[in-house]
């Protein structure tokens, strides 16, 4: 941990009228950040601000705050709490990313912080690019994340971020550090976890250091990102002026150049949601521009979407109200909600995203369509049918999202799937024979 202790020390090189807002969860990696802290503020006398998000998904939470708040105080450590009394319907570790972090800025822009410290650490790093080579992303997103981020007005840092778990327990250890043991981290149906607990051990079984080889590859991609970012930039506002792409000037700059225009667009669009974009819906876009087609669209995440008309890529969003709509499933299928079902090969995966079926049980072709009234599932382990609207209101899917959620069902309108929801009898798991994977992202 010298090498953390040394960034801090020389690189961010704190002042008695600094002050620093930490993100603490109570876990291992956040408690060891934030004692380092406390030790730097002892000696120079800035302010911590010590935020803490409660997601309100286990029990413990309650009483982890209790045990924070208590050790803030005894270390003279300003406090700051956030309970998540509700959640939405979309992917939890997205929208709670998106939550702690805007309650990080809020009480940045309220202390007028001049940083903001989060304890991600070399492990994190190494399964975040793992993460995003997988499912596919920029080149600044296969970077993972940065070691120090300028946001303008302030930077967020990650101190951690050359050390690894192992290194972080044993100086809790030697330290007496106290911390949380969240019990989810050891559920292999998170994805992140799937990656800690198979993927890590191999790579780290090869190659000790690891953690520091992911590191340059980030550092290097983040170069490279940069000088294609500045290249883009010259470019940006001849090719894109009001929401519309002008396709005849787009399609004459170099791919790379193109493939940075459009995220740049999007991340213009999403912000931090950014993350519910992937190459599937990029290859979408570039379908549009390339398609013979004076007119056709395409619809993205969020009631986002893509208009090509004649000339013009427009990006909007869409405020009509759809009325039904069918769709055979043929490899990839854009959904009117901006989600996407794609045939695979093979994936880990047994949530209710995924579903594997055999063709012989059912009658071809598949299609995916929205609710009708009085649709009926048989729910895989459970005997009789169930009314989808009443599995609607059970799994808590908002009204406005009931409207467009897709339906799989068979050419004899037996329903299969409801993607991100239930599974039907028709499902295949425990080394039953299939020939069909279906995933809903």
């Amino acid at each position: 941990m010298e090498e953390v202790y040394r960034f801090i020390s020389d690189e961010i090189n704190l002042k008695t009228d600094d002050i620093v807002v930490v993100g603490v969860s109570g876990g291992p990696d956040s408690m060891a950040l934030l004692y380092i802290l406390n030790e730097f503020k002892k000696k120079i006398g800035f302010k911590i601000v010590c935020a803490h998000v409660n997601h309100n998904k286990r029990v413990e939470s309650e009483q982890e705050k209790i045990d924070l708040e208590k050790y803030c105080k005894e270390n003279n450590i300003i406090f700051e709490y956030k309970k998540i009394e509700s959640w939405g319907d979309d992917n939890f570790h997205n929208e709670a990313r998106s939550v702690r972090y805007n309650f990080f800025e809020d009480l940045v822009e309220g202390y007028s912080a001049k940083y903001l410290m989060t304890a991600h650490q070399g492990d994190d790093l190494i399964e975040t690019i793992l993460m995003r080579i997988v499912r596919g992303s920029t080149l600044k997103g296969y970077s993972g994340f940065s070691r120090i981020v300028d946001k303008g007005d302030y930077k967020i840092v990650r101190p951690l971020i050359t050390v690894t778990k192992d290194e972080i327990n044993e100086f809790n250890k030697k330290n007496n550090i106290k911390y949380a043991i969240d019990s989810s981290n050891n559920e292999d149906h998170y994805t992140r976890n799937r990656y800690r607990h198979i993927v890590l051990p191999f790579l780290k079984n090869e190659e000790k250091n690891v953690h520091k080889k992911f590191l340059k590859f980030s550092e290097t991609l983040l170069e490279n990102n940069n000088y294609i970012d500045n290249e883009a930039r010259k470019v940006f506002n001849k090719v894109f002026q009001d929401g519309s792409l002008f396709i005849d000037k787009f399609i004459q700059l170099d791919n790379v150049i193109q493939t940075k225009i459009i995220y740049s667009i999007l991340e213009k669009i999403y912000g931090d949601d950014l993350l519910i974009i992937g190459d599937a819906h990029v290859d979408l876009i570039f379908g549009l521009i390339n398609s013979n087609k004076s007119n056709s669209i395409v619809h993205l995440p969020n009631n986002v979407i893509v208009i090509k008309s004649y000339n013009e890529l427009i990006f909007s969003y869409d405020e009509e109200e759809y009325g039904s709509y069918e769709i055979e499933i043929n490899k990839l299928v854009n959904l009117p909600n901006g989600k996407i079902i794609e045939e695979i090969d093979d994936i880990n995966d047994t949530s209710n995203f995924t579903i594997r079926l055999n063709s012989k049980e059912l009658n071809m072709p598949l299609y995916v369509r929205n609710r009708k009234d009085g649709d009926k599932i048989i729910i895989k382990g459970m005997s009789g049918h169930k009314k989808v609207s009443e599995i609607f209101i059970n799994e808590k899917i908002k009204i406005s999202d009931r409207k467009l959620w897709p339906i799989v069902l068979d050419s004899k309108d037996n329903i299969v799937w409801i993607p991100g929801v239930k599974k039907s009898k028709f499902d295949k798991t425990g080394g039953k024979e299939y020939d069909i994977i279906l995933r809903y992202y």
